[in-house]
């Protein structure tokens, strides 16, 4: 982290693990890897856009392709996270997100960020036999 001063002159801290950050986190139980853009960072755990790890490549090729895509919307819970880290090259090796510009063309954040859902449809609009997202859960 990158230390600098305050207007008083007392250290101050600049976190990089701010919304819209690229990054690739580690979890636990079970053991996942997501690539994604951080929506929130809190005490309680991490709101991300984005993709598995495991699905990077198929990702890239979708985007490519034009076919339509999503990004996952996903929050975990700290005690889950092992591990946060920027997605950066290492060395020679380009960054997950430098890959996904070579291969598609398009910023990362442009292709994660969530769409909001349009003003003119609400929950009320779903077909009336269609749980809701929190009763699928249930289930």
């Amino acid at each position: 982290m990158e230390t600098r001063l305050s207007s008083e002159g007392a250290p101050r801290t600049h976190d990089p693990f701010q919304p819209g950050a690229l990054v690739i986190v580690t979890l636990s139980s079970p053991r996942e890897k997501f690539w994604g853009m951080i929506l929130s960072l809190a005490g309680e755990g991490l709101s991300l856009s984005g993709a598995e790890l495991a699905s990077f490549e198929d990702l890239t090729l979708m985007v490519k392709n034009g076919e339509p895509f999503t990004p996952a919307v996903v929050f975990f819970p700290m005690h889950r996270i092992e591990r946060v880290e920027l997605d950066s090259p290492d060395g020679s090796l380009p960054s997950l997100s430098q890959r996904f510009v070579a291969k598609t063309g398009l910023e990362p954040s442009a292709a994660l960020t969530p769409n909001p859902r349009p003003e003119h449809e609400t929950a009320s609009d779903a077909p009336p036999h269609s749980p809701s997202h929190a009763a699928k859960e249930r289930v």
